[in-house]
């Protein structure tokens, strides 16, 4: 049990290795496996009367079909700077504009391009297992300066480190299963 004193530490902790595991679902959502989602196109900008935009601000995107992403924009005038930023945006597209909607084909990936897309997936997992750790140590120094300064029992120091451990324990683990099923996911066919 922690102390009310040291509670704050482990809450605080434990809000960060939430945003950790967030942060990697939503690069996870970025990484293409084999089907076309919305989501692939979340991080392109578009330049949008001066201003850089996040493309969904400008255009509707959807996924008709397994291998075809459509962007749909609200102002014709946005086709081809909304082109612009997909070819820019390194994620290997080649959109094509029709003068109404831009369709995106994804073509299938390469044996090699499936082996790059598993090493960014397990360096995202790996970012995401740094600020886990990062979190809890700085949980711990905190614990460790309250129970100094407060001259609070030295136990107390311990049950509260040994709770931020499983905690973070119990984080890598949702890292490990999310990293699994998106090698999977990324390799199937």
């Amino acid at each position: 049990m922690i102390l009310s004193e040291l509670q704050i530490y482990f809450d605080t902790a434990k809000e960060e290795m939430d945003e950790a595991i967030d942060f990697l679902k939503r690069e996870f959502g970025h990484i293409r496996a084999g089907k076309a989602s919305p989501a692939l196109l979340d991080g392109v900008k578009v330049d949008y009367y001066g201003s850089q935009t996040p493309i969904s601000q400008v255009a509707n995107v959807s996924a008709p079909e397994a291998r075809l992403l459509v962007v749909q924009p609200w102002e014709k005038a946005m086709i081809a700077p909304i082109e612009r930023a997909i070819q820019a945006s390194n994620l290997g597209l080649n959109p094509q504009n029709d003068g109404i909607l831009i369709r995106i084909p994804l073509p299938m990936l390469t044996e090699e391009r499936r082996l790059e897309l598993v090493k960014v997936a397990r360096d995202t997992a790996e970012k995401a297992r740094v600020s886990i750790r990062n979190s809890r140590r700085d949980a711990n120094d905190g614990i460790k300066k309250e129970v100094k300064d407060s001259s609070l029992p030295e136990d107390s120091r311990y049950g509260a480190e040994e709770e931020i451990q499983k905690l973070t324990d119990s984080h890598i683990q949702k890292v490990d299963k999310l990293l699994e099923d998106k090698e999977k996911e990324i390799t199937s066919i």
